[in-house]
């Protein structure tokens, strides 16, 4: 299976969204109890690979716990250091989390990821940038060097922003004592934004893993009236969703696997519904005809990105 769960949505109620009506509650004792279902369902569904960060609320701790008692060494976690989540479950923050890329940060952090070991097999930077210069930062990079070293991990970043590839092509040249650093990427993929077909082959060449995050393009491959510039996507997408008997997301997931292949897709799905109706996407095959209609509908980076920095946390 390449899907993976992404766990952004469980362990805070409130995420960068244009979909209200599918969020969970605030209160942190449903937060948490819905967690455990979403979790549990996935797993017993084949979901193997389990995505989360210090940066998602209570995800990273809920993980911990969930792992407890498993003794299952095909489950495959990877978590995340430089965010600082600061909403403190309040929809109405100013600020809902913070990044800090210094090793400060990184060693601090690592003290309750390293909780998720012996399951933890990727340690990444969360969303990586070149402003923040953490791919310059000498003391993080041996740091990261030896944490991959030592235990055994995969090391990678995630990115975010319209300069993707950009940031990914720069990751793919730091070393550390003439050795590669990073093995994996997560990014940014969906119908909207294709950008990162550019180094699809340059990643495959190297070896390297592809994370696909934002499949469903934080909800604006679902129809809403504020974006009639995509009538003709939601229109192509309703008429596969009818065709396969499926519903959009799985449409759009099987769109983001089929034309990446050999990446792991993420689903930031909240509850164990949305989850079922994910995993759909391997229940059907779309053509090449389709797959064509759907890439005709990428937009420029610049586009997606301002676009989606005027989304709401819901």
């Amino acid at each position: 299976m390449n899907l993976g769960l992404g766990m952004a949505a469980i362990g805070r109620p409130h995420y960068i969204n244009v979909r209200t009506n599918t969020v969970a509650k605030s209160n942190v004792n449903d937060l948490k109890t819905t967690g455990f279902k979403v979790l549990d369902e996935a797993y017993n569904l084949g979901v193997r690979y389990f995505d989360t960060a210090p940066g998602y609320g209570l995800a990273e701790n809920l993980l911990i716990d969930w792992l407890s008692d498993k003794n299952d060494k095909t489950i495959q976690v990877a978590t995340k250091w430089g965010y600082i989540y600061t909403a403190n479950f309040n929809k109405d923050a100013l600020v809902h989390e913070v990044k800090e890329h210094s090793i400060s940060k990184l060693k601090a952090q690592w003290q309750i990821s390293k909780k998720l070991l012996p399951f933890l097999t990727t340690y990444q930077i969360h969303s990586a940038t070149l402003e923040t210069g953490v791919l310059e930062n000498t003391a993080v990079l041996k740091e990261l060097a030896y944490l991959k070293s030592a235990f055994n991990l995969k090391m990678g970043i995630s990115t975010t922003g319209d300069n993707q590839v950009e940031v990914i092509k720069k990751a793919l040249d730091v070393t550390v004592e003439g050795t590669p650093v990073f093995d994996t990427f997560q990014s940014t993929y969906n119908i909207l934004d294709q950008t990162i077909l550019e180094v699809g082959a340059l990643l495959k060449q190297e070896s390297k893993k592809l994370i696909i995050k934002e499949a469903l393009a934080n909800g604006r491959v679902f129809r809403n009236k504020n974006y009639p510039e995509y009538n003709d996507l939601y229109k192509t997408l309703e008429s596969l969703s009818k065709k396969y008997g499926v519903g959009v997301d799985a449409v759009a997931l099987r769109f983001c696997a089929k034309t990446m292949p050999e990446s792991m897709v993420l689903s930031g799905a909240s509850t164990v519904c949305q989850l079922r109706e994910n995993l759909k996407m391997d229940a059907f095959a779309l053509t090449g005809e389709e797959l064509n209609r759907l890439q005709s509908f990428g937009v420029k980076p610049e586009t997606y990105w301002n676009e989606r920095k005027q989304l709401k946390w819901n």
